[in-house]
């Protein structure tokens, strides 16, 4: 559905108030090697001073929530949906997240994986399909039946790509997701570019945004054959003719979540992989896994650590929040490439205070900054907490 026809869509009701907590930060993507080069830090914008809510449907008005000023382009995204092993329900946050989506009236919806609830040996193949069928019904048939896209990165629970002495551990989960995917009955309504080896790697177009799907279901490096494909995709012309660049894969590159911080639960090439996705000025990497909320960024690169939605909300590490279950939408301002993010906490039905987000977030393998924040806005404590654990030349990067 293009721009226009979406936008035109949006359901008409009373205008939901922002509350002060709303803060907007815009970041540019499309700068040239030379400003880059020149500015190595995102430069931190202030909030704007009073945005103006869009119309809101009367669904999101019952629930509490708001339609925020919407870009050129909007994007839901959603991540970490699965309930226990095997399991082939949904919890009520997925339930009632995946009702609101059509609200929001999105160009596209995106997801950070773990869809369903595998990467145990013990599952038996009709079990596996059990619980495709079961994201069918809760989670893409309300999606399809919303004319909506939806973009998707496979995650360790869907099909994980570890490996042991006899080749792939979860074989059969890869089979079966792909004859999921592949089935024209579950076609996602996306524009495909390149399908390359659909669902586990495949770009595509929506309107002036280009993504990226990678397979992250494992912190093992990326095969050499994949990792050329990803850096042929994204110097082409789709690619770079786009507005904005995303990549999504479900293992984050840095570690934000409490019992996740270590080797094994993030990317094992993390500092390649980001100066290959800078090289090819992409705006931004999004991931799942960690299960909880945090929009940080490092050097150019913008990092949406998606929340989960469904079983096992963690905390961030450096924060005594608690854990929360969260959705966002991403509204894309075209002309500057910049994005703004407006998340809520589907548990206790409010929007999240980016404020109330630790300003940086140091991991076993390196740090993020909360996107509004660069290093030289930190405190003296501040930076000595990121030296003490890694270097100033890893912190400063």
């Amino acid at each position: 559905m293009s721009l226009g026809r979406r936008q035109f869509l949006v359901l008409l009701g009373s205008v939901g108030g922002l509350g002060a907590s709303t803060l907007v930060h815009r970041f540019r993507a499309d700068r040239s090697t030379s400003e880059l080069a020149a500015s190595p830090s995102v430069p931190a914008s202030p909030p704007s001073a009073s945005p103006q809510a869009t119309p809101t449907s009367n669904v999101l008005q019952q629930a509490g929530l708001m339609n925020p000023p919407r870009g050129d382009a909007r994007i839901v995204v959603i991540s970490d949906l699965n309930g226990e092993y095997g399991s082939t329900t949904y919890d009520a946050e997925v339930r009632r997240a995946i009702e609101l989506v059509p609200e929001w009236q999105p160009d596209i919806v995106l997801a950070g994986g773990d869809m369903v609830a595998g990467q145990s040996k013990n599952l038996s193949r009709s079990q596996i399909q059990a619980m495709w069928a079961g994201f069918d019904r809760a989670v893409a048939a309300p999606l399809r039946q919303a004319n909506l896209p939806f973009g998707f990165t496979i995650g360790n629970h869907d099909a994980s790509r570890a490996i042991g002495p006899n080749g792939a551990i979860y074989q059969q989960e890869i089979e079966l997701a792909a004859a999921y995917w592949n089935d024209p009955a579950h076609d996602p309504g996306l524009e495909f570019v390149d399908r390359y080896k659909f669902p586990f790697y495949y770009t595509f177009r929506e309107g002036e945004l280009f993504g990226l799907v990678w397979d992250a279901s494992s912190s093992l490096r990326m095969p050499a054959d994949e990792l050329a494909w990803v850096e042929r995709s994204l110097a082409s012309n789709a690619a770079q003719t786009a507005r904005l660049r995303l990549v999504i894969g479900h293992l984050p590159l840095y570690a934000v979540g409490v019992n996740r911080d270590r080797p094994g639960e993030v990317l094992g090439d993390a500092d390649e992989l980001r100066a290959l996705l800078e090289r090819h000025r992409v705006h931004t990497y999004i991931s799942g896994h960690h299960h909880a909320y945090y929009p940080g960024h490092r050097g150019t690169l913008e990092m949406l650590h998606a929340g989960a939605l469904g079983g096992g909300p963690r905390q961030l590490l450096n924060s005594p929040l608690p854990p929360r279950k969260t959705i966002t939408v991403v509204d894309v301002t075209l002309s500057s490439a910049s994005t703004v993010y407006t998340t809520f906490d589907m548990q206790a039905m409010r929007l999240i205070d980016q404020q109330e987000l630790p300003r940086l977030v140091v991991g076993n393998n390196g740090v993020v900054f909360r996107r509004d924040v660069n290093w030289s806005d930190l405190s003296p404590q501040e930076q000595a907490t990121c030296i003490q654990a890694h270097s100033a030349a890893v912190c400063q990067a």
